[in-house]
């Protein structure tokens, strides 16, 4: 546990930031979930931007994101041939 007052104010800080992160990633990882069962233009989009999201508030690295959504993208590519 936390001594100083300044650790303290961290830690509280720290636990709100954990929660907002958990819940961008989730909505992400649901996603891809979606994504992979049935990928729909609409569902792409929504990985691509989540993706971005998480990336851009430094959530995941930028690497991860673009693998990301390279994969999303060759899910559509599968599915044009259908």
């Amino acid at each position: 546990m936390p001594v100083t007052k300044t650790a303290k104010r961290a830690l509280r800080g720290s636990t709100r930031k954990k929660a907002v992160n958990k819940n961008i990633m989730t909505r992400l990882e649901v996603a891809l979930r979606n994504a992979k069962k049935s990928p729909t233009k609409k569902n792409i989009q929504e990985v691509f931007s989540l993706s971005d999201k998480a990336r851009k508030k430094r959530i995941i690295h930028k690497n991860k994101a673009a693998r990301i959504k390279s994969r999303a993208s060759k899910l559509s590519k599968t599915t044009k041939g259908r």
